[in-house]
């Protein structure tokens, strides 16, 4: 099973609506219901920084899209990143190795 952890920074002022911008991609994820995919983010003690994790089943996409990106929702919060982190996020490819029903 592979999964992308994002890990970003934000800037402090604009922490609270990457917050609320991710609260509403998960809605929109439980209301579409969307096949395949495991989404979930957390804040670090740091206050500023988000890591996100995000596993989709490769024979559902074997193009290697992320179904995500259709999502409105999910497209208004790239687009706002670019203001609001003061750099790129980390993208890493992990391969969960156990998982007691996280993954």
């Amino acid at each position: 099973m592979n999964v992308l952890m994002i890990r970003s920074k934000f800037n402090e002022e604009h922490v609270a609506d990457a917050q609320a911008a991710i609260e509403k991609v998960v809605q929109e994820l439980e209301q579409s219901q969307l096949a395949g995919v495991r989404y979930a983010s957390t804040r670090l003690s740091d206050g500023v920084t988000l890591v996100a994790f995000l596993e989709v089943e490769l024979e559902l996409e074997p193009d290697g899209g992320i179904p995500l990106r259709e999502l409105p929702e999910y497209a208004e919060l790239l687009e706002n990143l670019k203001q609001w982190q003061p750099e790129p996020p980390t993208v890493e490819q992990m391969t969960v190795i156990g998982s007691y029903g996280l993954f």
